[in-house]
């Protein structure tokens, strides 16, 4: 019977699923990666790979989201120390950095992402929706972008206020002094 496996390999099952499906998966998926049928035993065996996990490693962490998924990942706060050893990142910087404003602007008309980044932006909307990042309202011939649900679950955000103040953090500590006092002295215009 396949309840009869031992915690060990249980947990075993479930840290490979997490490390190697590089999403957040729901305790449905575990169930399945578990190799039993219990509900109640993987989410107990889940419960203290987090626990092991969070107290062993520094840089690494098992993380639930707010929508009850569970998700392997880089703590936060090494982010940045990483980033320049990606080889091939998903999103290109450019259409990162759209995304970002998106993100932090929220909601956004197309007609101010032109104006803020330039024509450029319709590819990266494209992609950013076919990665499911982004989506839209039609208001017309306008369109109005938000972030999904699934951006937020990749990139582990649970608070979209917390998001924006490390979002502000960032560019001040990245931009020269002179740009930082008029970032600070002109609010951009939401539309």
């Amino acid at each position: 019977m396949r309840d009869s496996l031992p915690e060990d390999e249980i947990a075993a099952r479930i840290e490979a699923a997490l490390y190697s499906a590089g999403r957040p998966l729901s305790v449905e998926e575990l169930i399945r990666a578990s190799g039993t049928n219990s509900k109640e035993k993987t989410q107990r065996v889940v419960n203290e790979l987090v626990k092991k996990t969070n107290s062993t490693f520094k840089a690494i962490q098992i993380a639930q989201l707010e929508d009850g998924t569970y998700v392997f990942q880089l703590r936060p706060e090494y982010t940045p120390l990483v980033r320049k050893f990606a080889q091939h990142p998903l999103i290109a910087s450019s259409a990162l950095k759209t995304l970002s404003y998106i993100a932090y602007e929220q909601p956004v008309t197309s007609k101010r992402l032109v104006q803020i980044r330039g024509s450029q932006v319709y590819s990266h909307v494209k992609i950013l929706e076919q990665l499911q990042f982004v989506e839209h309202e039609s208001l017309g011939r306008l369109k109005v972008y938000r972030t999904t649900p699934k951006f937020q679950n990749y990139f582990g955000i649970t608070d979209l206020n917390a998001m924006k103040s490390r979002l502000v953090a960032t560019t001040n500590k990245q931009s020269p002094p002179s740009l930082r006092a008029a970032s600070q002295s002109q609010s951009p215009e939401k539309s």
